[in-house]
């Protein structure tokens, strides 16, 4: 992806605040204290996922596989609320990829329809089946999969080959095992694997104990890479260490980039704007379980947390405090207001999306050509996306922090290069 950059208001020192007002240092506590309790709860629904995972594979049956699926979609609501921790916070992003990577190319890890294709120019891992060859070769790469551990999908397959679709590990890997591919184009209906994949007595798919194997192993290490995120945010830990390294200004500055970029290039370009523009529903990001319009949603909901400082949390894992809303409202109450009505437009959007997809149409059925019903309420949400981050830019030019690059996207920027 590329960035853009706004032209902002360069400054050397943060602004000076009325006594009242709530300090840039409050702010950033807030801020990691959030980041802290959001991916505890993460960690905690992963866990619960784990279990439901455990209880599918020791009583398989369609009861026990739509419990297991429906603690997924629990799961992801917590984790993708941190996603506005992104693109500011290096040692968050440089870990992401491990949980959240997409699109991947499924035919790395399991059997495929005919449709999927039998190779790929790009991609020479494209149909490697690892659960089905227990030994793999391929590109003149041995790789000795006899034993699926966290290990062999943490070390050897994610990002085999140095193809970023070879996504091995994290939410989408176990979604895919969860669901399997998801047929029907834009039309209803999601993934269809069946329970007995996972059953060795009744075994469908073949390879039922690999299958096993890899859930196992990827939920495994789902877990392993969010307690070390929660460490991370913890007192004392490195997330928290290297923001309160930046300064006040720094820190903020590194909110603000999350917000924007999240909300711009990421969010309203590449996982919305780009499948909207293609029809594409490979190009949805829970394209599994036709679970997207919730990942977004939490998206929304995740910005507006690091800027009003505020958030619910599972199981009353609630944080309330010092805010970036705050320090706006005591510098400028006007674009304090206009920032609020923004983020509140842009929820109102994805609260209609989530509502039509609650109703029955799903994600990609909204994105599908010749729905032009569909396709407004997805560009709906696009619109106030890209509206909201224009007042981001205002925001950071009164906080007078230094210029910055928000992630863009060629679908917003240069809509004809996604054609070419």
């Amino acid at each position: 992806m590329k960035s853009i950059k706004f032209g902002l208001m360069a400054a050397t020192a943060l602004f000076a605040l009325p006594a009242m007002a709530a300090s840039p240092a409050e702010v950033l506590d807030t801020y990691g204290d959030i980041a802290e309790a959001a991916f505890a709860d993460s960690l905690t629904t992963a866990k619960n996922l784990q279990g439901a995972i455990d209880a599918l594979i020791a009583n398989p049956s369609e009861k026990t596989l739509a419990a297991a699926r429906a603690a997924w979609v629990a799961a992801r609501n917590p984790y993708q609320q941190t996603e506005a921790y992104r693109f500011g916070n290096a040692i968050v992003d440089d870990w992401e990829g491990k949980v959240n990577a997409w699109p991947l190319d499924e035919g790395l890890i399991d059997y495929v329809d005919t449709s999927y294709g039998e190779e790929s120019e790009e991609n020479a891992f494209y149909t490697a089946n690892v659960i089905a060859n227990p030994k793999l070769e391929v590109g003149g790469e041995a790789i000795d999969a006899t034993n699926i551990t966290a290990e062999l999908l943490a070390d050897q397959l994610q990002e085999a080959g140095e193809v970023e679709a070879n996504v091995a590990t994290g939410y989408h890997a176990i979604e895919f095992l969860l669901w399997g591919q998801d047929l029907n184009g834009t039309e209803a209906g999601a993934g269809n694997r069946p329970a007995t994949d996972f059953d060795p007595a009744n075994c469908t798919g073949g390879n039922c104990e690999r299958r096993i194997a890899y859930l196992k192993a990827a939920t495994e290490l789902l877990i392993s890479d969010l307690e070390e995120m929660v460490a991370a945010w913890a007192e004392g830990g490195a997330a928290r260490e290297d923001l309160a390294g930046k300064g006040d200004a720094g820190g903020l500055a590194t909110i603000l980039t999350g917000m924007g970029s999240l909300s711009y290039g990421e969010l309203a370009g590449e996982r919305i704007k780009l499948g909207l523009m293609l029809h594409d529903p490979e190009e949805e990001h829970d394209c599994f379980s036709d679970n997207t319009h919730m990942s977004h949603y939490n998206d929304i909901v995740g910005i507006r947390n690091v800027y009003f400082g505020s958030y619910k949390g599972v199981n009353g894992n609630g944080v309330s405090g010092a805010s970036v809303a705050d320090l706006i409202a005591a510098k400028d109450a006007a674009l304090a207001e206009e920032m609020k009505a923004k983020l509140d437009a842009t929820l109102a959007a994805a609260e209609a999306m989530k509502a039509r997809a609650e109703g029955g149409e799903a994600y990609d059925q909204m994105i599908g050509e010749g729905n032009d019903e569909g396709n407004a309420v997805i560009q709906a949400v696009v619109d106030a996306l890209v509206d909201q981050t224009k007042t981001i830019e205002r925001v950071v030019a009164v906080l007078e922090l230094d210029e910055i690059a928000f992630e863009g996207s060629d679908s917003l920027d240069n809509p004809g290069a996604v054609f070419e």
